[in-house]
């Protein structure tokens, strides 16, 4: 092992393979449970945290902006989910009230990974 597992490089990669795994086109054959959606969206919640621990000038630059297009492209794959009907398989691993989840927290894939 070469590099640190839970670096930052290693939280931005893994942000980016859900969001892959998401998106349209994607035709992946590997397993996907969705245990490992609820593992990635609380993999971004530690990345969201590390960017909060960096110096502003950081989160404005290419890291800022590399997240933010990751986010975008989430965003575009997702679809609000105001019923949270994946809660029952899909929970932060941090006990907060619903309203201060994260807005990656409140929302559904359009194509399913773990059902196909």
């Amino acid at each position: 092992m070469t590099a640190p597992v839970y670096s930052v490089a290693d939280r931005f990669a893994s942000w980016e393979r859900v969001i892959r795994r998401l998106e349209p086109g994607w035709d992946g054959d590997d397993f996907y449970p969705i245990s490992a959606y609820d593992n990635d969206l609380d993999s971004r919640d530690a990345l969201d945290q590390v960017m909060r621990a960096l110096p502003e000038e950081a989160c404005e630059g290419p890291l800022g902006q590399l997240l933010a297009r990751l986010d975008t492209r989430f965003s575009a794959a997702t679809l609000p989910d105001p019923e949270l009907s994946l809660r029952p398989w899909v929970r932060p691993t941090t006990e907060r009230p619903e309203d201060e989840l994260a807005e990656w927290w409140k929302r559904k894939p359009v194509r399913v990974p773990w059902s196909e």
